[in-house]
């Protein structure tokens, strides 16, 4: 992890950079699978499954049987604590659901506003080295809650061909059983066009490697929504004497271990306090069991010192995290400085892996930069906003003259006629 002390505000955007690869090559590489998948349809997936997870399957979908079986295998304990996590995370998202109000905007004139959910959402899982079944309670529980009709799962398979007993466990409990045994490209390919086997979808939601990620671009550009823009897991730290090193240090390594293109930031006033958290960075680090991860992440990450806590503010700013941790003293009064993160965690207590799993907020959060202008998933995520009007006799006479006038002095004739014709039949 690199110390850099107090940067001139010229270098801020190199120095805030995430890590890059070769995107032309990314981009051909999953065009290709994307074409196949959709020209060839479960063919397609089955030889790209074979290629990449290492198994070859018939039937990808899950059966009844094969989540019974899964919630046999997963503990009580751990049964307990993804009930814990599902019923903070429906609290919150619950509270996200608004009445549908009527404005009468003059006499006559109603509008209002209804949120309808989208029809059909897919969902994707990872599950390589990290099963990521707390992803479906982020991501199942909101498109619950907004009335999504049908909700596609996909998660690739291990070497024997079954998915994480968690996962499946998981998805049952929020509602799912529409669910696949595909990973990587090919199944966001099936979800974005449909296949034999797998439902066509509207919008693709959820995390991935940067092969998934640039999958889930390039669908968007033929018109296939998708939740937003991602790239891989990052947390930002800004830490003052207030500050207990040991807690910094977990933060970081919490967000190294998730992959080897992750990056954590640390930033600071103070150089002994930076100090101190490395020291307790580099002790942790040799008992992480995935420490290999953890290291190549490392690389990738800077603890950055500054003169004062405004241009620490504007660098956190600047950067734009995917999760930010405030381990100050004046936490809340920071906090209120920020303009720019997609999830906040104030004070010592509040470890950014709370938030992962179980505080009830939602842990699939903009990254790479996009937290200046994208928010975190919400039940918003998974509705359409329809907007509605009627006018009355009366609200056509008080708004029909402005229309016309406003439609004439733009030129359109029949724009104006279709108010002119109403209004003269009232009269």
């Amino acid at each position: 992890m690199k110390i850099i002390n107090n940067p001139s505000i010229d270098t801020w955007e190199n120095l805030l950079s995430r890590p890059s690869f070769n995107n032309d090559s990314l981009i051909e590489k999953v065009g290709v699978v994307l074409n196949e998948v959709r020209d060839n349809g479960d063919f397609a997936v089955k030889k790209y499954t074979k290629l990449f997870d290492g198994i070859a399957l018939d039937n990808f979908r899950i059966s009844t049987a094969e989540i019974d079986a899964a919630e046999q295998e997963v503990s009580a304990e751990l049964k307990s604590a993804i009930k814990l996590a599902a019923k903070n995370i429906q609290v919150f998202h619950e509270k996200q659901v608004s009445p549908v109000e009527v404005v009468e905007t003059m006499p006559g004139v109603k509008c209002w506003r209804k949120s309808v959910g989208i029809e059909k959402v897919g969902l994707y899982i990872p599950g390589g080295t990290a099963p990521l079944f707390s992803t479906i309670l982020m991501l199942g529980i909101p498109a619950s809650i907004a009335g999504c009709k049908q909700i596609v799962l996909c998660s690739p398979p291990d070497k024997n061909g079954q998915l994480n007993p968690a996962i499946l466990y998981a998805a049952n409990l929020v509602g799912i059983t529409t669910i696949f045994k595909i990973g990587g490209v090919q199944a966001i390919a099936a979800m974005a066009y449909g296949t034999e086997s797998v439902p066509k979808v509207h919008k693709i939601f959820g995390p991935g490697n940067q092969y998934v990620t640039c999958a889930k671009k390039l669908i968007q550009q033929e018109g296939i929504a998708i939740d937003m823009p991602a790239g891989p897991s990052e947390v930002c730290v800004v830490a003052d004497e207030a500050a207990i090193p040991e807690f910094v240090a977990a933060d970081l390594l919490s967000q190294a271990e998730h992959g080897r293109d992750s990056q954590v930031l640390l930033v600071s006033t103070n150089e002994s306090v930076v100090n101190d958290i490395i020291q307790a960075l580099d002790k942790q680090l040799q008992t992480l069991p995935r420490k290999d991860i953890a290291l190549q992440s490392l690389e990738n990450s800077k603890a950055i010192i500054l003169n004062n806590l405004e241009d620490a503010v504007k660098l956190v700013n600047e950067y734009a995290a995917e999760h930010l941790i405030i381990a100050c003293k004046n936490d809340e009064e920071i906090a209120a400085k920020i303009v720019n993160a997609g999830s906040i965690f104030l004070g010592n207590y509040s470890p950014e892996s709370i938030g992962d799993y179980a505080s009830g907020t939602n842990h699939t959060l903009p990254t790479n930069g996009f937290a200046k202008a994208y928010s975190g998933v919400s039940v918003d995520s998974f509705v359409k906003k329809i907007t509605y009007q009627k006018i009355s006799k009366e609200g056509l006479n008080n708004i029909g003259n402005a229309v016309e006038l406003m439609a004439d002095a733009e030129g359109l004739e029949a724009h104006k006629r279709a108010v002119t014709v109403r209004l003269k039949s009232i009269e």
